[in-house]
């Protein structure tokens, strides 16, 4: 598919988080999922291991009980105290914020399991599945980079997508229900759709001097 006419900083600077701009009633080409999974392949992983899996999610059903299992997560998260909505709740301006993220959050709750495309990253692990004590971020760093390269390449082909993990509080329900081996671990849930409008641009951010630490802290 043609991708859009986007200079490399424009597809960093505007793919965003999209929830209530998911369009839950356009079917999504699994060709079209296809072709930004073989983008996201050649992102590198630690030693070329390689040993990422992707579950694709079209089946109605299955979507409807992945999203059930979310809707719990999300009224847990929000109802807690590192919920995005309670945020910065001394910072004025960036409590509104946060309480359109908490709206959002609330909004793609109630409706995961109506997205067209669900997307799970997932790694083998040898062990049986368990999660090794040490450098974890050299284990999710063999498999987030290559789930951001999707959520670009969907970006570039009119798709919006959204990072959560929030369904890994039932990871272990939504293995079973994927029929997912011992060894294979859940790393996000990534929903897909075709989005409705189109300006998203650069987020406000913290600036870079407030961030940033040369030679020493």
């Amino acid at each position: 598919m043609p991708t859009l006419p986007l200079t490399p900083d424009d597809l960093l600077t505007t793919t965003r988080t999209v929830r209530k701009r998911l369009d839950l009633t356009r079917p999504v080409p699994m060709d079209l999922v296809r072709e930004c999974l073989e983008i996201a392949l050649q992102a590198p992983s630690g030693s070329n291991r390689q040993g990422w899996h992707w579950v694709v999610v079209t089946d109605p059903a299955v979507r409807a009980a992945i999203g059930g299992f979310y809707r719990r997560a999300v009224e847990s998260y929000l109802a807690s105290e590192g919920s995005a909505a309670r945020l910065f709740v001394d910072e004025p301006e960036r409590a509104a914020v946060q309480r359109r993220v908490g709206e959002s959050v609330a909004w793609l709750g109630d409706r995961m399991g109506e997205v067209p495309v669900l997307l799970i990253p997932c790694l083998r692990l040898s062990g049986g599945g368990e999660l090794p004590a040490g450098n974890q971020a050299g284990l999710w760093g063999s498999l987030l980079p290559a789930a951001w390269s999707y959520m670009l390449a969907a970006r570039a082909r009119g798709l919006g997508t959204a990072w959560t993990t929030l369904h890994l509080a039932y990871e272990a329900e939504v293995a079973e229900l994927l029929g997912l081996p011992a060894e294979v671990r859940q790393a996000a849930l990534i929903p897909t759709a075709y989005y409705t409008g189109d300006t998203f641009r650069p987020a406000k951010r913290q600036p870079l001097d407030e961030v940033l630490h040369v030679d020493r802290w």
